[in-house]
């Protein structure tokens, strides 16, 4: 039975890649795609073994996101699946690696979607959740709610049995540094020489089924709860099978007010975009225009997908449902 079942999934893809659009670019159709934070990222700045650090947990979430896919798992399965893996890791501004607050602390956001019923979970500030994308979800599917936020979310998360953890679970030496040498900042500055590491993931299931989920620590000595756009819907996460699915990373107050996940679905839905056009409309027309620094991973239904982004790096990396990893840091044209 379950050899019945993977080959099933496997010949829907099989026909999903053979009416699938055509692209200039000379991938291969993707099943997830992931990113792990936009700014400036440069390779001068990089030593050897730091990079390499990066692109094998970035390697390894892919894997562990297909293989949810290749084992007839959904695309929220996989979403979450790769999330986690992100949000366990100190590289990333998420879960583990969360930057802290003006106040010393650290207050994560996530957010998750189902494409197919378009149905969405939420949950923002929260402090003890080890794994903010799982509570998300259990928003998602365990309540009549989209989003919770600081106490309230973390009593509904122990309600569904997810890890909690210390908050000094969350401290990490580099980013505690970062936040001291940033005392006195605004939060409000030029995106471009920030770096936000947020992480996301897009995913399409042998159903046809497409899922999107972002997870954030948020910027640098934030103030007051201050809440990015990773947790709101259709501006840091979207999904519509009718569409695409939508994950993004930046400067969270522009994308709050350019609803830029919503935006590139819109686009599609609206304008008959490609998600290629759509997404660098947004990306390098947009918001561009305004400063306003960041990047988007967007995948459809047929596996077409596109990693725009206006800064000088993005951690992002994508899969085949039988590929390797393809992982890049640097640069617009993959490196």
């Amino acid at each position: 039975m379950f050899g019945l079942k993977k080959l099933l999934v496997l010949s829907v893809f099989v026909l999903l890649a053979s009416c699938g659009k055509t692209s200039d670019k000379p991938f291969p159709k993707a099943v997830l795609v992931i990113h792990g934070g936009a700014g400036t990222i440069l390779k001068s700045q990089m030593t050897d073994s730091i990079e390499k650090l990066y692109r094998n947990k970035l390697s390894e979430a892919l894997l562990v996101g297909q293989a949810v896919i290749q084992n007839g798992g959904t695309s929220l399965d996989a979403v979450q699946s790769v999330i986690v893996v992100l949000e366990n890791s100190p590289l990333f501004n998420a879960g583990k690696g969360a930057v802290f607050t003006e106040d010393g602390k650290n207050e994560m956001d996530a957010s998750i979607m189902d494409g197919n019923s378009r149905k969405a979970g939420a949950v923002a500030s929260v402090t003890h959740v080890k794994n903010p994308i799982m509570a998300a979800r259990a928003v998602m599917e365990q309540s009549e709610h989209v989003m919770m936020i600081g106490n309230g979310a973390e009593k509904f998360a122990i309600s569904q049995g997810l890890e909690m953890v210390d908050e000094d679970y969350f401290f990490t030496q580099k980013r505690f540094d970062q936040h001291k040498n940033a005392l006195g900042d605004t939060v409000i500055v030029d995106p471009i020489q920030k770096k936000y590491g947020t992480v996301g993931a897009v995913a399409l299931d042998g159903f046809g089924n497409l899922a999107a989920g972002t997870s954030t620590g948020g910027m640098t000595n934030k103030r007051f709860g201050r809440v990015g756009d990773a947790p709101i819907i259709g501006a840091g996460t979207y999904a519509s099978n009718e569409s695409c699915a939508v994950s993004a990373t930046g400067h969270g107050e522009f994308f709050i007010r350019n609803v830029v996940a919503y935006d590139i679905s819109a686009l599609m839905t609206y304008k008959g975009l490609t998600v290629e056009e759509a997404s660098d409309e947004v990306i390098n027309g947009k918001l561009k225009a305004i400063n306003a620094g960041g990047g988007v991973i967007a995948l459809d239904r047929e596996g077409n997908f596109a990693i725009p982004f206006n800064t000088p790096g993005m951690y992002r990396g994508f899969i085949s449902l039988d590929g390797q990893p393809q992982v890049y840091i640097y640069g617009p044209k993959g490196e």
